[in-house]
């Protein structure tokens, strides 16, 4: 099912993930969607949320979460790498990786996580980043063959208060199909219900580890303020971070190997994970049997 009339159905909840291995894990697990996150991509590149890496290097590791999962994926891509002539690029060359919704910001490039900077963070002007917006949402038109399947435009903002709910209108008019707050832009659950009346489009939200929302937005409360996509972005992140330090540590502190793996998944458990029994079936199926 495509991501589109998931979200027409009901609500949806998407992992961050950032690779292969994560993107089988958030399968296996039950969930329906997921989130290719600009935070965690560039984290499993050993960079701060800051845009450091390439567009090339971001679509490279959604093609991998792509090629790992059948879950409809939706894409970070950040500022669009450029103006509006860069963003329609990428929203072509994403799609073309049969993402089914990506989600661009209106910062100025190159942009910084609004959760680590302590301040509010510059933004291009409302008209100028509905021109993005407007270029995104063409070149997603011009990539579908099947209207019903074409890539759904998720605009964000990093504005806060009356001033964010102006700019998603301009967003809106640009042709956007959901608009996404970012978790500074409101501070109470009656405002996120007043930004969905305001502007008649289904929300995305982030609910982001040790933010306000990643409490307040429970499932009830995201369907009754509008929101339909609700990312998950960083738990996964921040626990196997820690899993990896901790184990690194003791480890390094000289630690028996032995006791600090009898923590850890079993190795059979890891490989059912991984596939290995699929890559089993295709060799009994395709390679010739040994005489």
């Amino acid at each position: 099912m495509h991501l589109r009339q998931m979200i027409d159905e009901d609500l949806v909840h998407a992992p961050g993930v950032w690779d292969g291995l994560t993107a089988r894990l958030a399968e296996q697990a039950g969930f329906r969607a997921l989130c290719a996150s600009g935070f965690a991509v560039s984290a499993s590149l050993g960079y701060p949320d800051a845009e450091l890496y390439t567009m090339t290097e971001n679509l490279d590791a959604v093609r991998r979460v792509r090629e790992a999962s059948r879950l409809p994926v939706v894409a970070d891509i950040d500022t669009g790498y450029g103006n509006a002539v860069n963003a329609s690029r990428t929203a072509r060359r994403f799609a073309d990786a049969g993402v089914q919704a990506v989600f661009m910001e209106d910062q100025l490039s190159p942009k910084r996580c609004p959760l680590t900077t302590g301040a509010d963070v510059p933004l291009l002007e409302t008209h100028e980043a509905a021109g993005k917006v407007r270029a995104v949402v063409d070149a997603a038109r011009e990539s579908a063959e099947d209207p019903s399947r074409q890539m759904l435009v998720i605009a964000r903002t990093d504005a806060r208060g009356d001033d964010a709910l102006r700019r998603m209108e301009a967003y809106v008019a640009a042709g956007a199909d959901l608009v996404m707050p970012v978790t500074k832009t409101f501070t109470t659950v009656e405002e996120w219900r007043r930004c969905h009346e305001t502007l008649g489009v289904p929300l995305m939200a982030t609910l982001t580890a040790s933010a306000w929302t990643e409490k307040a937005l429970t499932p009830e409360v995201c369907r009754e303020v509008g929101v339909r996509l609700a990312l998950l972005p960083t738990q996964l992140l921040m626990s196997v971070a820690q899993a990896a330090q901790q184990t690194l540590t003791r480890l390094a502190k000289g630690e028996d190997p032995a006791t600090v793996g009898a923590d850890a998944m079993p190795h059979a458990t890891f490989v059912d994970v991984i596939g290995t029994d699929e890559v089993d079936r295709l060799r009994d199926t395709y390679l010739p049997a040994s005489v």
